[in-house]
């Protein structure tokens, strides 16, 4: 997940063997689809319609999330981190003590895609889930605690 490294691109042309070695794909089997890449208003309307708290610049949708500390931090991290491994579609991440923002575009269409958008849509679910506030059997964080704060939630 480091800028400039994408683990997808760096072995996407090989496959591993019966011997277990990368061995290289022939060209015909490399993928070559090129997802469509959304225009800047088609960005927009999804953003506000399901992603709020996302926005679009520089050709990335982004997404910020505040944190009480350094451990929420990497908290977040983390979370974003399994998502993107799951997907096989990895973000740009920066972080400082008390934040995190995230990055995406797909870098084989050159813009913002369905992958993007799903990929962010999951981000919001699992970073943004608040057992608390849903009811269950699950309480959630102490509210009152900040010894145990993590996520500045946006309501």
């Amino acid at each position: 997940m480091a800028r400039g490294f994408s683990y997808s691109s760096a072995i996407a042309p090989y496959l591993v063997s019966s011997n277990g070695f990368l061995e290289p794909q022939p060209k015909e089997s490399v993928m070559t689809t090129k997802e469509h890449a959304y225009s800047e208003n088609e960005i927009a309307e999804r953003l506000a319609r399901d992603l709020p708290h996302w926005r679009y610049e520089n050709g990335w949708i982004r997404r910020k999330f505040k944190t009480h500390s350094w451990k929420g931090t990497l908290m977040v991290i983390n979370a974003v981190g399994h998502l993107a491994e799951a997907a096989w579609h990895h973000p740009d991440i920066a972080a400082s003590y008390a934040w995190v923002e995230v990055k995406l575009m797909t870098h084989t269409a050159k813009g913002i895609t369905d992958k993007d958008f799903e990929l962010a849509r999951k981000i919001e679910e699992v970073v943004g889930w608040r057992p608390g506030k849903q009811g269950g059997a699950l309480e959630g964080t102490p509210e009152n605690d900040l010894r145990f704060a993590y996520l500045k939630y946006d309501d």
